[in-house]
């Protein structure tokens, strides 16, 4: 289901806004618990290389967030250090109206007033509606890549 047309307003998330913030920062990323999410989200905006935004429609209800980090390098970007999009998130029934545009919008401006020429991102490479909307975005995809682990144990050491 898409939202009729609406108002929407973006704005840099703020003290208000925390609790949205957090709302939908555990809906992108479910895997981390509140406090987690609370730690992270008191140091991230500490820092002067982040921001966030947060879309509200014209009743005042958060629709999604983006949050831009500046990283030393990242992968497929040509200049250093680098804008990361490190996550936007949009609400289901908000999606495919204009809001993740909005907010990529907002993160861009935020770049290009710091100087930056470009801004990275990613995004699972099963998450094949992330990667339509990056490239609807604009974004091209500059590689793909499989990360792998292997666990060191302490055992046949002398």
């Amino acid at each position: 289901m898409q939202l009729l047309p609406m108002t929407l307003t973006v704005a840099a998330i703020g003290e208000r806004d925390a609790a949205d913030w957090l709302d939908m920062r555990r809906l992108l990323w479910p895997g981390h618990g509140a406090i987690a999410h609370g730690n992270e989200m008191r140091e991230l905006a500490a820092s002067p290389g982040f921001a966030a935004f947060i879309a509200r429609d014209d009743e005042g209800r958060a629709v999604g967030f983006a949050e831009v980090y500046t990283r030393p390098f990242a992968n497929g970007c040509e200049s250093r250090p680098v804008p990361f999009l490190e996550g936007i998130w949009v609400a289901p029934p908000a999606r495919n109206s204009g809001v993740g545009s909005a907010l990529l919008a907002a993160v861009e401006a935020w770049c290009r007033r710091r100087g930056f020429t470009e801004l990275g991102s990613d995004a699972a490479i099963e998450n094949i509606d992330s990667h339509r909307a990056h490239a609807a975005w604009g974004f091209a995809e500059t590689e793909r890549v499989v990360y792998f682990r292997k666990a060191l144990s302490d055992t046949g050491r002398s």
